[in-house]
């Protein structure tokens, strides 16, 4: 219940976080989160996040979708604090990449991470 209740929706496969990724997972988690507050989806009363995922052997995949917030629009470069953060957790940490698609119907970010890393 409060104030996401049925906004929110968490579909992911059950899977490992281990001590040295689980404090880069939760930065990037954070970081989201806090923007869609801020400016995103979350911002707005009518808003919705939905957070999916899938795993394969090497790689997991998770999908941030941002809708029915405030109208988006693509920053001319992503050189702030949180941004350079996320990115190096994700390259450096977890072995990954991040991508950002600034659709007209919100946001949504692409994570790819190393399972291996993400298990570590």
């Amino acid at each position: 219940m409060g104030a996401f209740s049925g906004r929110i929706r968490v579909a992911v496969p059950r899977m490992g976080v281990g001590e040295g990724a689980a404090t880069a997972m939760a930065l990037v988690i954070h970081e989201l989160a806090t923007n869609s507050l801020k400016y995103g989806a979350l911002s707005s009363d009518t808003g919705t996040l939905d957070v999916s995922g899938s795993t394969s052997d090497e790689d997991v995949n998770i999908v941030w979708t941002e809708r029915d917030g405030p109208e988006v629009e693509a920053p001319s470069r992503l050189e702030g604090y949180g941004s350079k953060l996320i990115a190096r957790s994700v390259s450096d940490q977890l072995g990954g990449s991040i991508a950002y698609d600034w659709s007209e119907d919100g946001l949504i970010v692409n994570l790819k991470v190393k399972a291996k890393k993400l298990a570590a």
